[in-house]
């Protein structure tokens, strides 16, 4: 179930888990567009005979397409209802911990790590865990900023 937040509530929440989003299948399909989209044809991802010899044992997602799916794993986790306008101002810290074969399932935890006054709004630095199910750690870590506006 998608959390309603206010910003004016949100200085209450800095250092806890805010949110979690529901799972996200990442198919084999999703991973070739994306190839086709950013021409990453690399062979660990888009050719299922040969990924099948490699140590994955099969396809796994681009490490970007992982971190292209933040903004979809926010938007069905939360969303901020008292602003007027929301933007991306960037990442810090990202890492690709785990693979995430074709077909598995992921999803985000979201934790306010900080909250900062900026002119006609505030900015939002959030912890973000994905997680894949049935794996035993995540399969990426970064820290998402974005600017909120009144």
């Amino acid at each position: 179930m998608k959390l309603a937040l206010q910003l004016r509530d949100l200085a209450s929440r800095v250092g806890q888990e805010v949110a979690v989003s529901p799972w996200l299948e990442i198919a084999q399909d999703r991973i070739d567009l994306f190839a086709k989209a950013t021409e990453d044809f690399q062979w660990i991802h888009v050719d299922q005979e040969r990924a099948k010899q490699s140590p994955f044992g099969g396809t796994v997602a681009h490490g970007f397409l992982t971190l292209s799916m933040l903004p979809k794993l926010t938007e069905s986790a939360f969303e901020i209802t008292d602003r007027k306008m929301g933007v991306n101002y960037g990442l810090n810290k990202v890492r690709f911990t785990a693979p995430v074969p074709a077909g598995a399932r992921i999803r985000g935890r979201f934790t306010l790590a900080k909250l900062e006054p900026i002119d006609g709004g505030v900015q939002t630095t959030w912890s973000v865990v994905v997680e894949r199910d049935g794996g035993d750690k995540p399969v990426m870590v970064a820290e998402s900023i974005s600017r909120h506006y009144f």
